[in-house]
């Protein structure tokens, strides 16, 4: 899932790291808290941050010892939903399902307590035919899904600078 997210995030961010404060500049990024019932949804989409805030360069993350601002959340939502379905004779048929993951954000900082954003919710969505036409599946739905959360944290925290 992280190459997904890695492929999907480039091009879109500068490296440009001298813009932020130093002092605000190691962040730590704990493992987001899973209200879902997606067993590793919540590692899958720390791990992602992590990497994609680890290439963007921006900040940098540290362990919780040395950091100067925290990242934090949950994931609070993982949905399957149907999309789109077709009639086959009397019977309705379910053809295509979006998946829905949302997450809920903060970044804080440490020494100020200043939030630059708080509980800000994030959605990302992908997806997938049930007859695996277009090689498409509920993994492939999920990585979309995750590049688009990681793409909007990214955005996000560069915004605020």
């Amino acid at each position: 899932m992280a190459a997904m997210v890695l492929m999907a995030g480039c091009g879109v961010y500068s490296t440009q790291s001298g813009r932020v404060d130093e002092k605000i500049r190691r962040v730590h990024v704990p493992y987001l808290e899973n209200l879902t019932t997606e067993p590793t949804i919540g590692i899958d989409l720390t791990e992602d941050i992590i990497t994609a805030l680890q290439e963007d360069n921006t900040l940098k993350v540290v362990d919780d010892a040395d950091a100067a601002s925290d990242l934090t959340g949950k994931v609070v939502r993982y949905k399957l939903q149907e999309a789109f379905s077709s009639v086959q004779g009397s019977n309705i048929q379910v053809d295509e399902y979006q998946l829905q993951i949302m997450v809920e954000l903060t970044y804080s900082i440490r020494e100020s307590g200043e939030e630059l954003f708080a509980k800000k919710r994030v959605r990302g969505t992908g997806n997938f035919l049930l007859d695996g036409s277009n090689d498409t599946s509920e993994e492939t739905a999920r990585n979309e899904a995750a590049a688009e959360i990681v793409r909007e944290v990214l955005a996000a925290i560069v915004e605020d600078w």
